[in-house]
């Protein structure tokens, strides 16, 4: 396993990803509809490094598409 995972980058969290989970944590909640911490925290990190989430799990993440700008891939 650790091989296996070797080879997967992991995103440091930095004051910029901060930022941005305050900023879309923040927004969220400003419409009425705020998102779990996890979910928050995975959408900074690709809108701060300017990532797509590659993901199946779209209903968590469709907010952060249509009001941040997210990609979303896999459908």
């Amino acid at each position: 396993m650790k091989h296996w995972l070797s080879g997967i980058p992991v995103l440091p969290g930095t004051e910029s990803v901060s930022r941005r989970w305050g900023e879309i944590s923040a927004a969220a909640a400003l419409r009425g509809r705020p998102r779990p911490q996890n979910d928050t925290w995975v959408a900074a990190c690709c809108l701060a490094y300017e990532m797509p989430l590659a993901t199946l799990n779209f209903k968590d993440f469709d907010d952060f598409a249509e009001y941040e700008g997210l990609q979303l891939i896999g459908r």
